[in-house]
């Protein structure tokens, strides 16, 4: 042990948890890769269909009307900056619609959907080029979630960003291949947490334990879900866009009635997340401040720790959920729809079952969490003075 620490080297424990942690990463990233090759089903056909960017040089026909709306099209001509037609510029149209096109200007940047057929272009203007502006943003948030938070900040942007690509090369091929998507989420919940807990709280019985109890809050959270499906009759099938994914399960065998608990899941996650982690650290540092706590009294000051933290969580996925479908309640509100109506109504259902639900994961991981905790930590020394973990 001696000789590791006069060369600077890690310990013999400590190298062979390295090690074991480069080949777990290492088998996850093969993994991984592997999960992704995965031949996709064409359901549009896109033969020379690009979207390409352009720059916008002159306003050939503006759609303005002297009330100051538009009604039809621009026609502007736009330098491209990428794809075959490179350094070219092509005269093309800009619809006036809220979904599509977009209101040019000289100088703007602006995404084109083109497509080539030899000398034959026919183009138009998708949106506004606003990829710089998502990725500026981004950056922002993590620069500031850094300084901020410090070397936890960096950690915990790492989670975030660990979560973000697992939603993207995880959770979706994962759902793709035909798993189940209440049980990818809860995979994909599992494995955000474990890491996140990890690379915030390092391997220690809090961490553990706050992981046990955001993975139970969000299975609570989704059999809440599955309950009041099966009591109301709402089930994956009565969401907007469900002629769309049926085209999905036709082709490919996607379970595409999961997705809509697969989706709370996830939206629960973080909310549950933060109770469980505030109540296993809570619970940590009054045990290191008095290891003499029976596991009684360590339970009591969990259930008061936690029944603050509550009502402003599910308050928050409540607001999250409602502020999602504001756009539904006012035009329901402005038709003057009859109540029976509108109660009945398969979105507000929807919106309701998955605000109660992620509340329900919420508030019953507060006594989960604050059992484990007590489970973990009761009976095991704590060094206040030298602020140590809690021994494994």
């Amino acid at each position: 042990m001696n000789r590791y620490k006069k060369i600077g080297l890690p310990s013999g424990r400590t190298a062979v948890r390295y090690l074991i942690a480069a080949v777990a990463v290492g088998l996850f990233l093969l993994w991984v890769i592997r999960l992704n090759l995965v031949e996709k089903t064409e359901l549009v056909s896109r033969n020379g269909q690009t979207f390409e960017k352009a720059e916008v040089t002159a306003i050939l026909r503006d759609n303005l009307q002297e009330d100051g709306t538009r009604v039809g099209e621009q026609s502007v001509r736009v330098r491209m900056l990428t794809g075959e037609r490179k350094g070219e510029e092509l005269e093309i149209t800009s619809s006036a619609g809220y979904l599509f096109g977009a209101v040019c200007e000289v100088g703007m940047r602006v995404i084109v959907m083109q497509s080539v057929a030899g000398e034959t272009v026919i183009a138009s203007v998708y949106t506004q080029d606003r990829e710089w502006v998502v990725y500026l943003f981004a950056a922002l948030y993590v620069l500031a979630l850094c300084l901020i938070g410090g070397w936890q900040g960096v950690r915990g942007s790492l989670g975030l960003i660990f979560t973000f690509l697992s939603m993207l090369f995880v959770y979706l091929p994962l759902i793709y291949r035909g798993y189940s998507p209440f049980w990818t989420a809860v995979f994909l919940c599992f494995l955000a947490t474990a890491v996140t807990m990890y690379l915030i709280g390092g391997a220690t019985r809090k961490t553990a334990a706050a992981t046990c109890g955001t993975v139970a809050g969000v299975v609570i959270a989704g059999v809440s879900a599955q309950i009041f499906s099966a009591a109301s009759g709402i089930s994956g099938y009565n969401v907007s866009n469900i002629e769309s994914l049926m085209t999905l399960w036709n082709t490919d065998g996607i379970q595409v009635g999961g997705l809509l608990f697969s989706g709370l899941l996830i939206s629960a996650l973080g909310a549950v997340m933060d109770v469980a982690m505030s109540v296993s650290s809570s619970l940590y540092e009054i045990y290191l401040q008095n290891p003499s706590l029976t596991r009684k009294e360590l339970l009591r000051s969990g259930m008061h720790i936690g029944r603050d933290m509550m009502g402003t969580d599910s308050n928050t996925l409540i607001l999250a959920f409602v502020g999602s479908n504001v756009s539904m309640l006012l035009l329901d509100y402005s038709y003057d729809l009859p109540y029976r109506q509108v109660i009945n109504s398969n979105s507000i259902g929807i919106a309701l079952m998955q605000g109660l639900a992620g509340s329900f994961g919420v508030v019953l991981s507060v006594p989960v969490t604050v059992g484990i905790c007590a489970l973990f930590y009761y009976g095991k020394k704590a060094n206040c003075k030298k602020r140590k973990e809690l021994p494994d």
